[in-house]
């Protein structure tokens, strides 16, 4: 097979300062041990430090025991198991709605759901900073793409005002936490737009998910828009630690999903172990309701720290705290100096971010304690002024 064609490609990317490379590293969570050296991770999103909770653990654990290692079929097959059920009800019980669907990632999520709610004949509004896999959600279903300014409600209603004679249905896109600038939508206003001029509403809560709102219920259920929110979509890989992404949502929308969502129906069930991890997280959220007020109360000070030494975080008003580089090189350069001082701070670069805003995205995790923070934050100044 001719291959000639990629060297060129991956030259261009090393030239651009755009190469990537995955690393290996021995330890997951905000404080890891590298080569015998304690070792901060500002780029984990294990954000309530629950990836090593003994009773996440022994939840995930017990779900191996008992169901082996794989759930070894699609979920309308023999996939479906008991676990599986009862982490759907309980999502859906958290997230104030009448159902809920897990998939194998958040990106099958959003994969799996976006085309059902639209097809070629309809729109979809979508902010600009919305996640990759949204935008290739919107791709696959066929539907006319309409982006808007990023949180920028006058430009929605522009632009829902301008399709206002469209026939089709109309489907509005949005994060509640955007996972590189950590800002917060305007959600309550958005909703209005929405029902106004007769569109759904989609909200990817990845980022809030277990981190906002009464027991980590995220921020459409903080505000009380579950009834103008057609899908909140969430993940389990970030605050809860394990992996798979779903949907809470009505019982008639989980009742088409099941029967035509692709990225439901043409994969295997998510491990019974990964679900058993999922309940053991929210089994410590509902024990420990205040986790997510102690996270954000940590990335306030963090963040006052950080502007303290003059550097800016954007419009950060979560765990999420960006602090943009611009040039590819010099960030990659940043990350690498903080990374030799015992600090990880990932270097996210074009096209995870717009062209010109390399940027070092730091998350904060409740595994950072207060000298943690200070000692960093000081660290970081230094290695961004230099």
């Amino acid at each position: 097979m001719c291959e000639n064609w990629i060297q060129p490609i991956l030259d261009e990317a090393q030239s651009r300062g755009l190469e990537r490379n995955a690393h290996a590293y021995p330890e997951v969570g905000g404080k890891i041990k590298i080569d015998g050296r304690d070792v901060l991770n500002f780029s984990s999103n294990d954000y309530l430090d629950l990836a090593h909770h003994r009773h996440v653990i022994d939840r995930s654990r017990e779900a191996l025991d008992k169901y082996g290692i794989g759930s070894t079929a699609s979920r309308l097959v023999t996939g479906t198991l008991p676990i599986h059920e009862e982490l759907e009800e309980r999502l859906a019980k958290e997230k104030g709605y009448e159902a809920a669907l897990v998939f194998g990632s958040g990106y099958l999520a959003n994969a799996g759901t976006i085309p059902v709610l639209a097809d070629r004949n309809d729109l979809i509004f979508a902010d600009k900073l919305v996640h990759a896999s949204m935008i290739d959600a919107c791709k696959l279903s066929g539907a006319k793409l309409i982006r808007f300014a990023h949180n920028d409600v006058q430009d929605l209603e522009k632009r829902l005002e301008q399709y206002s004679t469209n026939t089709g249905r109309s489907l509005v896109i949005t994060e509640s936490v955007f996972s590189m600038d950590g800002d917060i939508a305007p959600l309550a206003e958005i909703a209005v737009l929405a029902e106004k001029h007769g569109a759904m509403l989609m909200v990817d809560e990845a980022h809030a998910s277990g981190t906002f709102g009464p027991n980590g219920a995220g921020l459409i259920r903080e505000h009380g828009l579950e009834g103008s929110v057609t899908v909140s979509m969430g993940t389990l890989s970030k605050a809860l630690a394990g992996y798979g992404g779903f949907v809470a949502c009505s019982s008639l929308l989980r009742k088409l999903l099941v029967s035509s969502s692709r990225a439901f129906i043409y994969t295997t069930a998510p491990p019974p172990a990964v679900i058993g991890g999922a309940l053991g997280a929210m089994d410590v959220l509902e024990a420990s309701p205040r986790l997510g007020n102690i996270l954000q109360a940590n990335a306030d000070y963090f963040r006052s720290l950080l502007h303290e030494g003059g550097l800016d975080t954007l419009q950060s008003q979560s765990q999420i705290i960006p602090i943009v580089i611009g040039d590819n090189e010099k960030a990659v350069a940043t990350s690498k100096l903080l990374r030799e001082q015992g600090i990880i701070a990932a270097a996210i670069r074009p096209p995870t971010v717009p062209s010109g805003s390399a940027r070092l995205r730091l998350s904060i995790t409740l595994a950072h304690h207060v000298d943690d923070l200070e000692c960093a934050a000081k660290a970081i100044v230094d290695a961004v002024k230099m």
